[in-house]
């Protein structure tokens, strides 16, 4: 049996929790996936989403203060602008793929998923896993055991 101090480490910096409390919400995660699909202005978020405008305006301005989008103007007019995934905000596309594989399987209805992605490079349609990037093999809580990262710290005394 583990005790309290044996996995402490793991809330320590708890990197899920921070990443849930970024970008956790339903209209976070549904604005990313819009511009994964190629949305990149206002009033597309807006239209696609039917999300409330105050709603948009600020879960923008989290995702671009995060780092995970950039705001970029346009148009000469200093009000045109739209939004573009940085690095870590397409860093982001394979957490969001996962989501989307686990609704497919357990949330789809009886005519089944309602988006399919096609991989480019081989046509056919994209079978999705988390793997091991050293040997290629599928990831699971069966395969993978947590143990102290970088920025764990043992306890003081």
């Amino acid at each position: 049996m583990l005790s309290a101090k044996d996995v402490k480490y793991r809330f320590e910096a708890d990197s899920v929790g921070r990443a849930v409390a970024l970008v956790g919400e339903r209209w976070s995660l549904l604005i990313l996936r819009e511009t994964y699909f190629g949305v990149r202005r206002y009033a597309e978020f807006a239209r696609n989403l039917s999300i409330p405008r105050p709603t948009l305006s600020a879960r923008l301005r989290t995702l671009v203060d995060a780092g995970l989008l950039d705001r970029v103007r346009y148009a000469t007019d200093p009000d045109r602008h739209e939004y573009r995934l940085t690095q870590a905000g397409r860093e982001l596309f394979s957490a969001i793929v996962v989501l989307m594989r686990w609704g497919d399987k357990y949330l789809a209805g009886p005519d089944g998923p309602p988006l399919l992605l096609r991989h480019i490079d081989c046509g056919e349609i994209a079978e999705s896993y988390v793997a091991c990037r050293q040997c290629g093999g599928e990831i699971t809580m069966e395969t993978v055991t947590p143990e102290p990262g970088p920025a764990f710290r043992e306890e003081e005394a």
